[in-house]
C-alpha cells in the first residue's frame, strides 16, 4: 500500500508524455507554417492543408518492401490499365483526404502519366468526397492538363464522371477564373479530344466496358453538362 502523498510514477510518466506530444505537435505545426510561408502558398486551404499533414513522413525504403499493399481499386478502370497501376508501390494507400491528395499529388507523384493513373484509380465519387469543402488552388489547371496529355479513347467515360464532380465542387467558378492561358487551351484541347472520342465510338459501334461503366451513372443531360460546362466557361 501506497503512503500517503506518494508519487504516482505512472500518471507522472503519462503527464510527462502528453506535454512531449503537445510540445513536439507545437513545434511541427510551427515549422510547417514557416515553410508554407517561404513557399507563398496561393491560398488558406493550401497553407491549412500543409500544416494539417505537418505530421506525415516519407515512408523508408524498409517500409516500403516486404509489405503486402491491400489497395481498393476503381471498379471503373479499364481492366488493362491496372497493371501500369502498379505505380501505387509508391504510395502507401490511396489518398483519403485533401491533405494525404496534396502530399501524393505535390510529393511522390512526378509524371503526368502517374497523376492520370492516380485520377482513374480515385474516379469522380471519391474525388468528389476528397475536395467537397474546395478544390486547392491550382489543382484545377493542373488535372485539365494531366487529362489532355494522356486521355485514352476507354477512359472516357471516367473522365466525363471525374469533371462531372470536379465541376460541383465550391468556388469552381473562381477556380476557373485563374487557370491560366496554357491551362485554358489544355482544356479546349481535352473536350476536342473527347467529343472526337465519343463521336468515333458511335461511328464504329465500339463497345467499351471501361466507357460503359463510366457513364452508366450518369444521365444525358449530366453528360452534356458536364461535357459543355468547362466550355462555357472558358
Amino acid at each position: 500500500m501506497e503512503e500517503a502523498g506518494a508519487i504516482d510514477l505512472c500518471a507522472l510518466e503519462k503527464e510527462l508524455q502528453a506535454a512531449l506530444a503537445a510540445d513536439e505537435k507545437y513545434h511541427r505545426e510551427d515549422d510547417a507554417k514557416f515553410r508554407a510561408v517561404h513557399q507563398k502558398v496561393a491560398s488558406y486551404e493550401e497553407f491549412r492543408d500543409i500544416v494539417l499533414a505537418s505530421h506525415l513522413k516519407p515512408l523508408e525504403r524498409k517500409d516500403k518492401m516486404g509489405q503486402r499493399k491491400n489497395l481498393v481499386w476503381n471498379s471503373c478502370a479499364r481492366k488493362d490499365s491496372l497493371v501500369d497501376c502498379f505505380f501505387l508501390k509508391e504510395l502507401d494507400r490511396l489518398p483519403g483526404t485533401s491533405a494525404e491528395f496534396y502530399r501524393d499529388w505535390r510529393r511522390s507523384l512526378k509524371s503526368g502519366h502517374k497523376r492520370y493513373q492516380l485520377l482513374l484509380q480515385l474516379g469522380g465519387h471519391s474525388l468528389g468526397r476528397i475536395f467537397r469543402a474546395d478544390l486547392g488552388f491550382g489543382l484545377l489547371g493542373e488535372f485539365l492538363v494531366v487529362f489532355s496529355e494522356n486521355v485514352q479513347a476507354e477512359d472516357r467515360g471516367i473522365v466525363l464522371q471525374i469533371l462531372q464532380s470536379l465541376s460541383g465542387t465550391k468556388r469552381f467558378g473562381l477556380n476557373v477564373d485563374l487557370l491560366s492561358q496554357p491551362e485554358r487551351e489544355s482544356c479546349r484541347d481535352l473536350f476536342g479530344k473527347l467529343q472526337r472520342m465519343g463521336r468515333n465510338s458511335d461511328t464504329h459501334g465500339i463497345s467499351d466496358s471501361g466507357v460503359e461503366a463510366g457513364l452508366t451513372a450518369l444521365t444525358k443531360e449530366q453528360r452534356e453538362y458536364s461535357l459543355h460546362l468547362f466550355i462555357q466557361v472558358i
